[in-house]
């Protein structure tokens, strides 16, 4: 019986869509198009429920990169989770995924708004909590509590809008920019888009979540999780104060910075590859606080390209090392490997801006549109400093897994023979080539030229190569007593852990709730109301029995006693 894998069949038809959408999507932003589709679910006497779509060459193209995507994680997922007895319901938690990420692509109501964004928190739970263990579930519950203040936000603005007679936000952004309700609307809606895109405070769950099968992670950490509150901020900014807009700047620039520094001290490849994909979402976060909406949706469309790709290469490296994940155990994958290596070295130069390639487009575009912004010392340091962190750490992971010596067990066989996952590779490697340069020609048809001094020009040059040097250097660091990070242990283990992060999303909200409560239940339910209550009433019945008992022993000399008072008192007694 001839049989069709439903991976097989969900690619072709997730592909198909994807390349009509982005065909859709150019003939809709050529022809400046927007059409709405409102869509009459149930009337009832003067009442009716309306579904409403928004379709504009940004949703359509961002729907068709999610597809896009999605289609080649679920081709790869064929051989990746061969072994997996529920591989069907897996393949369905994905469509699910996708799906909410539609919902909230598509819609320019609150209501359904908050129906994908929902969707993708309670989706993202299922499968990060998919390989059932103590780890998983953490992260499963960091993410999901995490993402729940987002929600929470969102209803906010739902019920805030009810001033205004309809949840659809896109009939009202222009008409109420500068008002009271809309400023509010504005703090809740970037709120919700920090816990979603894992900006600080609320950073610690993105690492956490690669807890996740590494497919998932693809699909999550590339174009729909997280950027969904870069999307929704996209929409929103033209309401946006002044002070709001500072305010994103400063924590999206030290998010790319934190992110960034921490990745230069992790050993872990998956999570090395995360604090990159959030480094980028700082990046755009922050050009988008300075007013360039389509140059932030340029590069999110650019990083979901390369960021996939890297996420795939690490779980083919991560799949025949036998889930070595501590990059210190690999080394000389360039002879093992080839393809796969030539994958991760194509995306890790697009994420550091290597011209030509998909990365440097936007970013570098980004970096001399700061340059030309009014922003002060400060901001334009952390972005310069992360972006030459970014070429560090991507240095530094390509002297661990390729240049180094061999340093796991001798009898690890490597071998390229998956043709799935390394096909889904392949096309995504094209993109991440081509894909760049395709969008710049089609999102700025007009030829942008930005006119600086010559060391502002080459000064992001000059910073990528102080940093590749930097991770060169630190690569060839070797472990001994003498390493210089045990002198600075406290400073490194700050550093290392994403500045306490994980340790103030966890403990930190935990502790003192768990601390009160167990010198409540000590004082209290051990304590004095159990002195007062059972423990008490216990010692005063034992005593009670025991002196009954006692009097009821069979005393001759009690019994004579009391019968001697008994007459003395029957004799007493008045008769009269």
């Amino acid at each position: 019986m001839f049989y069709i894998s439903i991976c097989y069949i969900m690619f072709i038809f997730l592909f198909m869509l994807s390349i009509f959408l982005i065909l859709l999507s150019f003939y809709f932003l050529v022809n400046d198009l927007i059409y709405f589709i409102e869509w009459a679910i149930i009337s009832l006497n003067s009442s009716s429920i309306v579904m409403t779509f928004l379709f504009d060459w940004m949703s359509l193209i961002f729907m068709g990169f999610v597809f896009f995507i999605s289609s080649l994680v679920i081709l790869y997922s064929d051989d990746y989770m061969c072994g997996d007895y529920n591989i069907n319901r897996f393949i369905m938690l994905v469509l699910m995924f996708v799906v909410s990420m539609m919902f909230l692509i598509i819609s320019p109501n609150m209501v359904s708004i908050l129906l994908g964004w929902d969707g993708l928190g309670l989706v993202s739970y299922c499968l990060i909590i998919y390989y059932q263990n103590v780890k998983s579930y953490n992260a499963g519950m960091i993410t999901a509590l995490s993402n729940r203040i987002g929600d929470v936000a969102l209803l906010m603005v739902i019920a805030w809008m009810l001033n205004f007679g309809s949840w659809n936000y896109i009939y009202y952004l222009d008409f109420l920019k500068s008002s009271f309700e809309m400023d509010l609307i504005s703090v809740f809606v970037a709120l919700a888009s920090f816990t979603k895109s894992a900006q600080i405070p609320f950073s610690s769950w993105l690492p956490a979540a690669m807890a996740a099968p590494t497919p998932v992670s693809a699909l999550v950490h590339s174009s729909t999780l997280v950027t969904a509150g870069v999307y929704l901020l996209i929409r929103f900014e033209i309401v946006f104060m002044d002070w709001l807009n500072i305010l994103l700047l400063l924590i999206s620039g030290l998010t790319m910075f934190m992110s960034g520094l921490g990745a230069n001290f992790e050993y872990d490849l998956s999570s090395i590859i995360a604090l990159s994909t959030l480094s980028q979402l700082g990046l755009m976060i922050g050009v988008l606080s300075l007013g360039f909406v389509s140059l932030a949706f340029f590069h999110l469309l650019t990083h979901a390209l390369f960021s996939a790709l890297l996420f795939m290469c690490a779980g083919v490296i991560i799949h025949f090392m036998n889930d070595f994940q501590d990059i210190r155990y690999m080394g000389n994958l360039t002879f093992q490997m080839p393809l796969t290596s030539s994958c991760l070295m194509i995306s890790n130069f697009a994420l550091c801006g290597m011209p030509f390639l998909a990365g440097f487009y936007s970013s570098d575009l980004i970096l001399e549109s700061i340059s030309l912004s009014y922003v002060n010392i400060f901001c334009f340091l952390l972005f310069f400093i992360s972006t030459g962190l970014t070429v560090c750490y991507s240095f530094r992971l390509f002297y661990y897994v390729f240049c180094s010596d061999f340093n796991t067990n001798s009898f690890c066989f490597i071998s390229e023979n998956n043709l799935n996952m390394l096909w889904s590779m392949v096309i995504l490697l094209s993109m991440s080539v081509l894909g760049g340069s395709l969008l710049s020609w089609m999102i700025f048809p007009t030829p942008i030229m930005v006119c600086l001094p010559f060391y502002l020009k080459i000064f992001v040059f000059f910073i990528s190569l102080i940093g590749g040097w930097l991770g060169y250097e630190v690569s060839k660091l070797n472990f001994s007593n003498k390493l210089a990070s045990l002198n600075f242990g406290s400073l490194i283990i700050f550093i290392g852990s994403m500045w306490f992060m994980p340790y103030v999303s966890t403990y930190g909200i935990s502790f003192f709730p768990l601390f009160f409560s167990y010198y409540t239940f000590k004082g209290v339910e051990y304590g004095w109301s159990e002195y007062f209550g059972g423990q008490n009433l216990n010692f005063f019945f034992m005593n009670l029995s025991g002196f009954n008992h006692w009097f009821q022993y069979n005393s001759l000399k009690l019994f004579l006693m009391f019968f001697v008072v008994y007459m003395i008192v029957l004799f007493s007694v008045d008769i009269n």
